[in-house]
């Protein structure tokens, strides 16, 4: 057989043998993305749809009140990422155990915070309105990863490997701002705040 040719299938084996291998490790990790990088297909806009488009491989929120909802199923145990950025005195935030809404805020489920300089003193990573952080991990015209496990009563919340919320809830948490099982949720919170998410993804947990 010729050398080159011999050289050629060779390398072309250990390519197919390395994709192999990286899509089984990638499977057994479990990690399923919620953004394809050019579309909003598998989410739903509640109000204000101007609110929201698809740039430079990012979900890019900005302009009235509006939230972007996942629709692809529901999730109870997760761990959650996205990258996130923002720009000066934006605020925006990220809800997990929620559920489709045609308007206003939503009611149900936990909203994890995105807020580095805006005036609402509760900062990224904040669980809102549960557990309040005043300072932020991140900073504004710098992705950072947001990550959020939600394990039976337990939410963590991290940016970019930091742990900066360690959350129990009580058995006894009334209403609808609380654990359950529901989808994600985005938000576009004013017309001032410009927000970036992107790498969007989710690993079910037992």
């Amino acid at each position: 057989m010729n050398k080159l040719r011999y050289v050629s299938l060779s390398l072309t084996l250990l390519l197919t043998l390395a994709a192999g291998f990286a899509g089984a490790e990638e499977k057994e990790e479990g990690w399923i993305s919620l953004f394809d990088g050019k579309s909003l297909d598998g989410w739903k806009i509640n109000e204000n749809p101007e609110s929201w488009k698809v740039e430079d491989g990012a979900i890019v929120a900005q302009g009235e009140r509006s939230h972007l909802f996942y629709t692809g199923r529901d999730f109870k145990n997760f761990e959650f990422t996205c990258d996130v950025q923002t720009t000066p005195g934006s605020n925006g935030g990220i809800f997990f155990h929620t559920r489709f809404q045609e308007e206003g805020w939503p009611a149900h489920g936990y909203e994890s915070q995105v807020n580095n300089t805006h005036r609402d003193p509760v900062k990224t990573g904040s669980i809102y309105n549960t557990v309040k952080l005043f300072q932020s991990a991140a900073q504004d015209d710098k992705w950072w990863t947001q990550k959020i496990t939600v394990q039976g009563k337990r939410v963590t919340v991290e940016i970019d490997g930091k742990k900066v919320i360690d959350y129990v809830e009580p058995d006894d948490k009334e209403g609808t701002v609380k654990l359950s099982e529901g989808a994600f949720a985005l938000q576009a919170h004013d017309p001032k705040s410009v927000i970036r998410y992107k790498n969007i993804a989710v690993r079910p947990l037992p």
